[in-house]
């Protein structure tokens, strides 16, 4: 069975994105045949690129994210993806709500992902100054790299 990943926050336009490039590095090192994506609950920021703050740590990191535009997650996710990874607690409730009593996905945390993070969220850094988006980068990159080991050795 081949495997996909999809990253949920709010907006799909920092968290989630940085995540899907994040993982998409850890993938491409370790050889990994995955589909991966990202998307928001919310519906404010649909076709928009990401924010140019995210967009720029991305960049520093060789992970340009400049191409990708904000989706609201949708019902065929689902069936879709193999794995659906919130950022924080409120999103994962808001994914669970919505998930239709068939789903096929494997709904979690993703900082559950790291040993000794579970439960926490990945740093929302929307409100922040750029120094916000390297810690968010540094979430992400950590639990990029543990769910990308995790599922090498699957």
């Amino acid at each position: 069975m081949s495997v996909s990943v999809l990253f949920v926050c709010l907006g799909n336009i920092c968290r989630s994105p940085l995540a899907e490039a994040a993982f998409r590095q850890e993938a491409e090192r370790l050889g990994l045949a995955v589909e991966i994506d990202s998307a928001g609950t919310g519906d404010w920021h649909i076709g928009e690129p990401p924010d140019h703050r995210a967009r720029a740590i991305a960049q520093l990191k060789g992970a340009p994210i400049d191409h990708l535009r904000g989706r609201q997650l949708a019902e065929g996710d689902y069936y879709r993806f193999t794995h659906i990874y919130a950022l924080d607690a409120e999103n994962l409730a808001n994914i669970l709500a919505r998930a239709p009593s068939d789903a096929t996905a494997e709904i979690g945390l993703l900082l559950d992902c790291v040993p000794g993070r579970a439960g926490e969220p990945v740093a929302d850094p929307y409100y922040g100054d750029e120094a916000g988006f390297e810690i968010t980068w540094s979430d992400v990159s950590a639990a990029a790299r543990a769910l990308a080991e995790r599922l090498a050795t699957n």
